[in-house]
């Protein structure tokens, strides 16, 4: 049985999912799917929409057969280490075949001449952008302008789609990594990534959730299989509210600046950027908006709001990105999935967690020899279940159970 494996958030699932999931399927020649989701936090430094489990329903309801967590640790970072975890996650099952991205370029070939001279070129890169930025250019802009100097060939703006920057990164860590899966991408349909249109039926997932917010209906933009539990999920408040995420940051905004101390990527005087703004904003948006510089990008700001929020310490992500993910978090599976599942078992690198209250034996048990791995794992998996705590108090109608689900919800089966 071959597998394709897919890096997604699912934010929510649209039809736009449902196209790259079945032309995956199409294109690779792959018999059953592997997804590696995000969990409560997402890559752009948000909270997501719905919980991990609505959003691994509806990834089950649509034909994905397995769904793993990618750790907090990666899931809410930079592209490159995104990518990373992402990549290291799927080779380490130990029976996924390829790698299936969407991009707005297309062209595999394409993307993967720009991640070789990323690669090849990297000291030359950075010593460029660095010029640049000195110039007053922002960081996105200067690298990209480094790179349409290195390709002259290519499209300028190549590294301006924040699907073909993952297509890339995706691309350099299995490099890196040695993994054996075969990369192929699929060209994004519809609106972009940031685009808030919704006059075509395969929206984005920014459009969508906009309207959300607005009160309206997205049927029409969801795989029909996906609609109702989504909106069960909505009717029953188990989703963000952006109103409770701005009140739970500014209660760790409003103390004194040395309590960001340590946090990461909280430094060269951010601090006191945010301090400043957290007295003025009005709401996240806001406060964003106030901290942003050509120094620092939104989504730069974002992640260390949530990084701020989760007290995220600068010596346990740096040992988190060192090792890379050390377990796999298994949320839901298809029969399919099951059949998966029983082939990884001799193949697999990394343990696998489906009941967090076993999860002490169970890493004690793969790192047996290796206590400081074990120990690692442990503090990336507490992280996790921390950030599930933390995301109850931001949904719409949160309750005591919700506050530490992960003890709470089985993997979802179909």
């Amino acid at each position: 049985m071959r597998a394709v494996g897919l890096v997604t958030e699912y934010n929510p699932l649209h039809n736009g999912h449902l196209h790259h999931l079945r032309e995956s399927l199409r294109m690779t020649g792959a018999d059953a799917s592997v997804a590696v989701m995000s969990g409560h936090f997402l890559q752009r430094g948000e909270p997501a929409l719905a919980d991990k489990w609505v959003r691994t329903e509806m990834a089950l309801a649509a034909g994905v057969d397995l769904v793993f967590e990618l750790p907090f640790a990666f899931a809410c970072n930079s592209a490159p280490h995104f990518a990373m975890g992402a990549v290291q996650s799927l080779n380490a099952l130990g029976v996924v075949d390829s790698l299936c991205f969407g991009s707005e370029a297309g062209e595999l070939a394409q993307l993967d001449r720009v991640a070789s001279v990323l690669i090849e070129r990297q000291g030359e890169l950075e010593r460029l952008t660095a010029t640049r930025l000195r110039d007053g250019v922002s960081y996105p802009a200067a690298r990209s302008s480094v790179v349409a100097g290195f390709l002259p060939e290519l499209p300028p703006d190549i590294l301006a789609s924040p699907n073909n920057i993952l297509g890339i990164e995706y691309l350099k860590a299995l490099r890196s990594s040695g993994s054996q899966l075969v990369p192929y991408t699929i060209k994004r349909l519809g609106a972009g990534y940031h685009d808030t249109d919704v006059t075509t039926q395969v929206a984005s997932a920014t459009g969508i959730r906009k309207m959300i917010a607005e009160g309206k209906d997205v049927d029409f933009w969801l795989p029909e299989p996906c609609r109702q539990i989504l909106n069960e999920a909505l009717q029953a408040g188990r989703h963000l509210d952006a109103g409770r995420l701005f009140v739970a940051l500014q209660s760790h905004l409003l103390q004194e600046p040395e309590m960001f101390r340590n946090v990461y990527l909280v430094d060269d005087g951010i601090d006191r950027r945010i301090s400043l703004a957290a007295l003025q904003a009005g709401s996240f948006a806001d406060l964003v908006a106030e901290v942003k510089s050509r120094h620092w990008t939104q989504t730069r700001i974002q992640r260390i709001m949530m990084y701020l929020l989760l007290q995220v310490k600068v010596t346990e992500m740096q040992a988190f990105l060192q090792v890379g993910p050390l377990y796999l978090r298994l949320l839901g599976s298809s029969e399919r999935g099951r059949k998966i599942l029983a082939r990884a078992r001799r193949r697999k690198s990394l343990p696998i967690i489906a009941d967090p209250a076993r999860a002490t034996n169970t890493l004690r048990k793969f790192y047996r020899n290796r206590s400081t791995f074990q120990q690692l794992a442990e503090e990336m998996l507490r992280l996790d279940l921390r950030a599930t705590r933390v995301y109850g108090l931001l949904q719409r109608a949160p309750s005591g159970e919700y506050l530490n689900q992960d003890y709470y919800q089985p993997v979802r089966q179909v």
